[in-house]
């Protein structure tokens, strides 16, 4: 997205292009995300599980992945994880995340923009107020789908039916959950039914699972905050420990050990 009224625009040609041409397993060069040089990474223990763990690396000045801050507990969706549509090649085995199935997206996904209620939030990331008209569009047909959009500027007809109003605290009885995120590029294309909605953002209590987003403590969004830098090209990877061992050398991932 890229402001309140979409933070989810990526072109559909541009992202269509780079997955059609993707090899099966592209070489470390070759990988679309060869040119971050921060990524927070998230493993589970398998495609059902609803927890993880997240650690945060940063590249050195050869290359290399190094592990920076301290490991944090997250939570995912209530239906544990599947493939989604992000900077990756597709991938064939495993489940494919599809709308409303409860599970988080797995791949490598572009960071995009940070969201919250407070009118500033301290990061370097791009920041949107939410208002109490903000909605991100989770209905399938809608030509807004997998948008975030303000409801005083499309109309009150175009976000009828959403699920997902950015201002939990006013839409569902003070719930902090949106307080502070950012948003996870999957199905940046808005492929129907593929997915929408997914961000990083405060959990309710920690193992509380999410519809499928990844959700953690405010600590842990905090230290997020002030350390994602847009010129790094950050990326966020979600992936369940065995695919992670068979993807680590050709997706140039680092070690998931501490």
């Amino acid at each position: 997205m890229r402001g309140l009224a979409g933070l989810l625009a990526i072109t559909a040609a541009a992202l269509l292009s780079a997955c059609a041409s993707a090899p099966p397993n592209p070489q470390a060069g070759d990988a679309a995300w060869r040119d971050a040089r921060q990524m927070v990474l998230v493993v589970t223990d398998d495609w059902e599980a609803t927890t993880g763990t997240l650690r945060t690396f940063a590249r050195d000045d050869a290359g290399q992945w190094r592990e920076q801050g301290d490991a944090a507990p997250v939570s995912i969706g209530r239906g544990g994880s599947g493939w989604g549509l992000g900077l990756h090649p597709p991938q064939a085995g495993g489940p494919v995340k599809q709308e409303g199935d409860g599970r988080s997206p797995a791949g490598v996904f572009a960071v995009g923009e940070a969201f919250g209620y407070a009118g500033h939030a301290d990061t370097a990331l791009p920041y949107a107020q939410m208002q109490a008209d903000s909605w991100c569009m989770d209905v399938v047909d809608s030509p807004l789908y997998n948008r975030i959009v303000d409801a005083r500027e499309v109309g009150a007809d175009a976000v009828e039916g959403s699920s997902e109003p950015m201002r939990l605290d006013l839409h569902r009885d003070g719930n902090q959950g949106y307080r502070n995120g950012f948003v996870i590029e999957h199905n940046a294309a808005a492929r129907k039914g593929a997915g929408s909605c997914i961000f990083a953002h405060l959990w309710q209590a920690p193992g509380v699972p999410t519809a499928g987003c990844t959700a953690m403590a405010d600590a842990t969004m905090q230290r997020l905050y002030g350390w994602l830098r847009p010129e790094a090209k950050p990326v966020f990877v979600l992936l369940p420990r065995a695919e992670y061992d068979r993807l680590q050398v050709a997706w140039q991932l680092p070690s998931p050990s501490p």
